[in-house]
């Protein structure tokens, strides 16, 4: 089986043959706090597997809130990886659910007060093999015992942990934590120092926090148990020094984070989540390779003092356009930098600066798979079409769904058509227009059912609303190299059927591949021209479940400098078609293969001119005129023929001149039901 259809299939496999994708095991949800005993559904089984809560206000200079299944639930406290105090009281949670968790309406992770909370992120970590556990246990304060380990204690990952966090909870303490990348040293989680050796002197203390198994270092876990310190060290009085992590009668937590990128397939089709390395170089463009898209990212310098813990999430903002950061050792609100952005494979630094690329610094790093991994099984799951919500109301575009790419414009005035996405941020082009990207401060994507942040009250704006899904829909930021036959990688995994690329940062047409017409050939989005023969800009290449390849030419692959994005698109049996069809100059059917007709309808005639024409059902495909847009050029729409209908199975076209069904005529279409 391809790695492209386990992605489909969502087959991640766990330990006793559960099937997982990583919107089984994890989740990034925003909310406004409100007052009051909230469910928050974001499709975790936390209620049947346990798991971590890790709650944390944007706008406020509020500590993290850290509430697990083992013992802080029932406890109603909350740990904070910014403090080294004992547990807070809460309760910040009531239960966890089934889909998710029931908040507390008080003001620890609910308050609508921005003094103290306002806007929330939320991450979410189920326990499971290979992704993620929580243990606990009390210390026996056995030490000197002449092994190289006082305590064994087990674990459910399956594999060796890639990252161990720890922290006592019936007494203050430092957050130390271990990473596969260093065998001897440990970490503080609640502190910007370096990385030190776990059994040697720290000022003049001794700290032994984890042990080994047989002397060997490398050995500090297996995939069964991990390991506390023997404790047979001295400070500098020479006196015993138990290990701090199995102090006689204290209690502990530990938070497990599993390393495998590669999945059970081996392939990285069904991997979940790295734990890494990188060296800095100090310039901009270095690319981390985990096999896959992250889409949450916390990362440290671990060589040299002074650099924060920063968490990084596409929900939030982690993009070409700047990045949203907020920092696990501190109370600080998210601000704004420049550091990554995600590609298909991993992710590219943009920044230079020393906390994540310094030349020759070293870095740590946790990476989540971008999900869902699922295909879709309905039309309504990934396409939306709504109007501008009333008002000052947030999301300005209201959806069902998270939107990663969305289209708006008011359909009865003559006006641009504004394309965004989430990828991008703030940036924004016009798909019937050459013109560069612009920033618009109005893309706002961090939602969890729509985008924008319009402030005007305005029901004549309207918005066709994308999200990023296996075998439906998929966008990619590349640069270019200017080298022909270059291959770009993509999520799609499947073949692209249609795939629509335009320079972000040069006035370049948009072009268009359509799998019909093949990769000698291609349209022009922004234009009415018919289909052109070139190796420019596919290289006469088709693409495949995994790259698509670019030419030499400024259309899509110019010389260094320039910067491209990509949508693609292809066939998802009930959700999404990408055809062709040849005009009768009558009426005809264009099956589909959905159940309840066609909501969103794009066609294109390819042998002669035509325009590309938008048809979507919440405007109206009627059995008399058909409200008709055009995506390249500024028309208001219009509704003086009946082009179209909706068909059961897909849509029928009518004769209506030149437009949808001209008698020999070529055309290709986008159907979305």
């Amino acid at each position: 089986m391809s790695g492209a259809s386990k992605k489909l299939m969502g087959t991640t496999a766990a330990a006793g043959g559960e099937a997982l994708a990583i919107e089984d095991v994890f989740s990034t949800y925003l909310y406004t706090g409100n007052d009051t005993d909230t469910d928050i559904v974001n499709g975790i089984d936390l209620a049947g597997n346990g798991g971590l809560v890790w709650i944390k206000s944007r706008q406020a200079n509020e500590g993290h809130r850290l509430i697990d299944s083992e013992w802080s639930l029932s406890a109603n406290q909350y740990l904070d990886t910014s403090s080294t105090t004992a547990p807070f009281g809460g309760p910040v949670i009531n239960a966890f659910n089934a889909d998710g968790f029931n908040l507390d309406a008080n003001w620890y992770g609910n308050s609508s007060d921005p003094l103290y909370g306002g806007n929330f992120a939320s991450w979410t970590f189920r326990k499971a093999p290979r992704f993620f556990d929580v243990v606990t246990w009390t210390g026996d304060g056995n030490f000197n015992d002449g092994n190289n380990y006082s305590r064994e204690i087990a674990h459910s990952l399956g594999q060796k942990p890639g990252f161990i966090v720890v922290k006592r909870t019936d007494s203050s303490s430092d957050w130390w934590a271990k990473h596969r990348y260093d065998n001897i040293r440990v970490l503080k989680l609640n502190t910007t120092d370096a990385q030190f050796q776990d059994t040697s002197p720290s000022g003049s203390l001794y700290l032994p926090i984890f042990g080994n198994l047989d002397g060997n270092s490398a050995n500090w876990a297996t995939d069964s148990n991990f390991y506390l310190d023997s404790g047979d060290h001295t400070n500098g009085l020479n006196n015993p020094a138990a290990p701090l992590s199995n102090i006689s009668g204290a209690t502990y937590v530990a938070y497990l984070f599993a390393h495998d990128p590669l999945g059970p397939s081996g392939d990285g089709s069904d991997g979940l989540i790295a734990c890494g390395s990188y060296t800095g170089t100090g310039a901009a463009g270095l690319e981390v390779n985990l096999g896959w898209e992250p889409q949450w990212f916390l990362m440290k310098r671990t060589d040299t003092a002074g650099s924060d813990w920063f968490i990084f999430d596409v929900m939030r903002g982690f993009t070409t356009d700047g990045d949203r950061i907020l920092r696990a050792n501190t109370s600080d609100a998210e601000s704004d930098t420049t550091a990554f952005v995600p590609t298909p494979t991993g992710v590219k630094l943009l920044g230079t600066f020393s906390s994540v690329n310094a030349s020759g610094g070293t870095y740590i790093y946790i990476a989540i798979r971008r999900g869902p991994m699922r295909a879709p099984t309905s039309g309504t799951e990934v396409f939306s079409i709504s109007s501008l919500m009333s008002g000052t109301t947030q999301p300005a575009f209201d959806a069902s769904h998270v939107v990663d790419m969305g289209l708006q414009r008011r359909p009865a005035f003559s006006q641009e058509w504004h394309i965004a996405s989430r990828l991008t941020g703030t940036a924004n082009m016009y798909t019937n227009s050459t013109a560069s990207e612009v920033s618009q401060v109005e893309n706002v994507w961090d939602f969890m059912d729509g985008w924008g942040g319009w402030g005007v009250d305005n029901p004549d704006y309207r918005a066709w609303n994308f999200r990023r899904a296996p075998g439906f829909f998929d966008a990619v930021a590349y640069n270019s190299n200017g080298v022909a036959g270059t291959q770009i990688p993509h999520n799609l995994g499947v073949k692209p059927e249609l795939m629509i690329v335009k320079c972000r940062n040069n006035a370049v047409r948009w072009v268009v591949y359509a799998e019909p017409l093949g990769a000698t050939q291609y349209l022009v989005l922004d234009n009415d021209f018919p289909a052109t023969t070139s190796t420019d800009p596919w290289f006469n290449t088709e693409p495949t479940e995994s790259v698509f390849t670019v030419d030499d030419g400024t259309q899509s692959n110019a010389g260094f400098g320039y910067t491209y994005i990509a949508y693609l698109f292809a066939t998802l049996p009930g959700v999404s078609k990408v055809g062709s069809y040849t005009g009768n100059g009558s009426s005809q059917t264009i099956n589909c293969g959905f159940t309840s007709g066609a909501r969103f309808v794009l066609i294109k005639r390819t042998d002669s001119t035509g325009d590309w024409l938008v048809y979507d059902t919440a405007r109206g495909i009627n059995a008399g005129d058909d409200p008709r847009l055009f995506l390249n050029n500024t028309n208001a729409e219009v509704s003086d023929t009946n082009s179209i209908n909706v068909d059961g199975s897909g849509f029928s076209v009518n004769n209506d001149g030149n437009l949808t069904n001209f008698s020999g005529g070529s055309y290709i279409f986008l159907a979305i039901a």
